[in-house]
C-alpha cells in the first residue's frame, strides 16, 4: 500500500507529547486477493516525549471493481533521534535504520470481501517524503 499524505496539521504540545494530524490524500493498494485505491483518510499522530511516533490511522478504500473497505490501524515509528529528525524533514532514510510497524483491521460489507472482517494484518512501513509505503501481511 502506497499512501500520499499532506504535511501534518499540528495541534501542539499535549500531556503526552506533540499532537498532530496528517490527511491522507490518495493512494493505491495491490495484493494477491484484493487491489484498489485509497480514497481518503486521516492519521492522528502523537510525537511522544521520547521521540517515538504513535499512529492512529483510519482509511476509506475502494477495490478496482468498486467495493468499499474501511481500514483502521495503530502503529509505531521510532529510531535514533537523528533518523527521526530526518524523517520529519522529509529526508529519504533507509527503512533498516528505524522501526515502523502498523497493526491493521478491516471492515467490508461485500460478501466477496467478508474474509477481511476476520483478519488482522501487520504492516512493515517505510516513510517516503510524500507518505508511507506499507507491506501488509495477514496474521495466521
Amino acid at each position: 500500500m502506497r499512501i500520499l499524505a499532506s504535511a501534518p496539521a499540528v495541534v501542539g504540545q499535549v500531556h503526552h507529547g506533540e499532537r498532530r494530524a496528517t490527511f491522507i490524500e490518495s493512494g493505491r493498494f495491490e495484493g494477491d486477493r484484493v487491489s484498489g485505491q485509497v480514497l481518503r483518510g486521516m492519521d492522528w499522530q502523537l510525537v511522544r516525549d521520547d521521540g517515538a511516533l504513535e499512529l492512529d490511522i483510519k482509511l476509506m478504500m475502494q477495490t478496482d471493481d468498486g467495493k468499499a473497505i474501511a481500514m483502521s490501524g495503530r502503529g509505531l515509528r521510532c529510531g535514533p533521534q537523528v533518523v527521526m529528525d530526518d524523517l520529519a524533514k522529509g529526508v529519504a532514510v533507509d527503512p533498516s535504520q528505524y522501526y515502523f510497524r502498523v497493526q491493521a483491521s478491516f471492515e467490508a460489507s461485500d460478501p466477496e470481501l467478508d474474509w477481511l472482517n476476520r483478519i488482522f494484518a501487520i504492516g512493515l512501513g517505510h516513510r517516503l517524503p510524500d507518505g508511507p509505503l506499507y507491506n501488509f501481511f495477514e496474521l495466521l
